[in-house]
């Protein structure tokens, strides 16, 4: 269900979500996703990582000119069968897992949703890629869509 209450539209923060920074998409194999999207659409991995809290090896894949890319694909595979992605995988299969909102200020801009009725999955941001800070808006709030607000570091 979509969620219209809080503040009017007019009383936005600059704007609240500069660009769409990626997709993420579950795999169940990270290998495979990337020669996959490396041999088929001819992307290039531009970073990858192992996020112990978030149980998930993850490769940012750009889209466009690898030497400037304007968007990415995040591919997602669980650790263990503990992680969120996995559970996830159990349920949908492989598949578009949510959809990131890159911000300037990523506690402002949760403090904001959470004014307008909208939930986050946490109190206070966690570390995302690459050293990002991250919150996540619940998909009852967002018209079914895991939402994700990124504020990417500072020497990004």
């Amino acid at each position: 269900m979509w969620r219209m209450t809080g503040a009017p539209l007019t009383d936005l923060p600059e704007p609240l979500f500069l660009a769409i920074d990626h997709v993420g998409i579950a795999v169940r194999d990270l290998d495979e996703a990337i020669a996959f999207y490396r041999d088929t659409f001819g992307m290039q991995v531009l970073h990858e990582e192992t996020n112990e809290e978030q149980k998930v090896r993850e490769a940012m894949v750009g889209v466009g000119d690898p030497a400037a890319p304007h968007s990415c694909l995040q591919l997602l595979a669980p650790l263990d069968e503990s992680s969120t992605i996995a559970r996830f995988l159990d349920r949908n299969g492989p598949g578009m897992q949510q959809l990131a909102y890159r911000v300037a200020d990523v506690e402002k801009a949760s403090q904001v949703l959470r004014d307008r009725g909208v939930r986050t999955l946490y109190d206070e941001p966690r570390r995302g890629t690459a050293g990002s800070r991250i919150n996540f808006l619940h998909p009852k709030d967002a018209g079914g869509v895991l939402v994700e607000l990124v504020q990417p570091a500072e020497d990004h």
